[in-house]
């Protein structure tokens, strides 16, 4: 009953089985999307990094060095970050089919121009790796160009983001048209700090384990900075974000409607909560040590944020499969009402009826436009409420609303009273009936 008050637009479905065990399904979807994201938070913060270096690199061109080698990093993180997308992509479109049409549809254009941007923010990438040497004397046009991919990989998940949001509300369906009213909903913007800061805290932990691999030539590959104060730098940025996550975080959860909130969802949080506390700990230790070469733990703190990840990404899914449910289940009842109205189709049609089922129809139509459609219209207000709004509270009751119809009274005080059609049949509302239930 709260879904048809808010009335939520609730599609047919298409009735096919899945290929898979849902749980199989959920399972894939988890673990591809989080390996995925991995790395494209790799990707992403690998060109912020590189930006940043760039930059210092105008005052202590030693940075430059530091840039250039970790831009070298994320040609792999791209290419991986790509091939991994697939599975995750077409998980959702399995399992939440008719949710991810709707909602890359509601975005439009904004939604298909994610594959342009990638290509731009690609070959801008690559525009930029290959031309260290030529553009030596134009830095400004040199980190321009970073800055440019940088501008659009962060643009990016911001599309993504506003797609998944608004796949789990159709109550909202009715009111997005288009990219800027879908980020108007409460929880995209905690959503895309969320994703940023984290992008950064893992970035940072990647590049104080890549700098400091043993195999590594540090000191023939950068000068004027000792391989231990790059690894503080990574460790601390990888810290701070790690911490922002604590603001960022709890803001999030606040924004989420309470729809999609149980039980399950307060545990899986908790314990990526609590993973995370150790992560930032060992780090707060490792960053504040007064010797040169503190205790390592990096394989902790990577342990710890791993869980983190991973509750936080199954708690995410929890969300959306409660954020869903009853709203799946109004797509289900109606998806069997279609079925049985073809069923009865095909049989009418077997047995030489239909066309006598089809003129019910219209009759039904014509009853209803003389007696009805001069107060009620199918979307807009007239005189009465819109047939969109009628018909959610009679579906499956048509003997009600014929006695609502013959008898009337007045339900709104925003509407005026309904006059009664005594005058008419049993048959002739029955038609009208019939016909109005099945606009919708």
């Amino acid at each position: 009953m709260f879904y048809h008050l808010l009335q939520i637009p609730v599609p047919k479905d298409i009735p096919l089985a899945l290929p898979l065990p849902y749980w199989l399904l959920v399972a894939i979807l988890v673990f591809s999307f989080l390996l995925h994201i991995l790395f494209v938070n790799l990707m992403i913060g690998g060109t912020l990094f590189t930006l940043w270096a760039q930059m210092l690199g105008r005052k202590n061109k030693h940075y430059n060095q530091v840039a250039k080698e970790i831009e070298n990093t994320i040609t792999v993180n791209k290419s991986l970050a790509v091939v991994l997308g697939v599975a995750p992509l077409l998980s959702i479109n399995v399992l939440y089919t008719v949710y991810f049409y709707t909602s890359s549809i509601l975005l439009g254009y904004m939604w298909i121009s994610i594959i342009p941007l990638v290509i731009v923010a690609f070959l801008l990438g690559y525009l930029h790796k290959y031309t260290w040497d030529k553009m030596a004397n134009n830095q400004i046009l040199h980190i321009s160009i970073i800055a440019g991919a940088a501008l659009i990989f962060l643009f990016i998940p911001f599309i993504f983001l506003a797609n998944i949001n608004l796949l789990q509300f159709p109550e909202k369906w009715g009111e997005v048209q288009g990219l800027f009213s879908a980020v108007s909903l409460n929880n995209v913007f905690p959503r895309y700090l969320h994703f940023i800061t984290a992008t950064i805290a893992l970035t940072g932990l990647f590049f104080y384990w890549f700098f400091g691999r043993k195999k590594y030539p540090f000191e023939n590959k950068i000068q004027g900075f000792g391989r231990e104060d790059i690894q503080r730098k990574a460790l601390n940025i990888a810290l701070a974000a790690t911490a922002a996550q604590f603001v960022f975080g709890p803001l999030l959860f606040l924004t989420l409607p309470a729809k999609g909130i149980e039980w399950n969802l307060f545990l899986y949080i908790g314990l990526g909560v609590t993973a995370a506390v150790f992560a930032i700990v060992w780090m707060w230790r490792m960053v504040n040590s007064p010797v040169k070469r503190p205790v390592n733990r990096f394989v902790p703190v990577v342990m710890a944020l791993t869980l983190t990840v991973i509750f936080m990404g199954t708690g995410r899914q929890f969300y959306r499969s409660n954020a869903l449910a009853t709203h799946q289940q109004l797509v289900k009842q109606k998806t069997e009402q279609y079925l049985q109205l073809a069923e009865e189709a095909r049989r009418l049609q077997a047995e030489g009826k239909l066309e006598e089922a089809a003129q019910t129809a219209s009759m039904g139509q014509q009853l209803f436009d003389q007696n009805c459609a001069a107060c009620h219209q199918q979307d807009s207000r007239l005189i009465g409420p819109p047939i969109k709004e009628i018909v959610p509270m009679y579906e499956g009751k048509k003997e009600e609303l014929i006695a609502w119809i013959k008898q009337p009274g007045r339900k709104r005080e925003s509407y005026p009273p309904m006059p009664g059609f005594p005058q008419l049949s049993e048959e002739k509302l029955d038609r009208i009936a019939q016909y109005m239930l099945g606009l919708m």
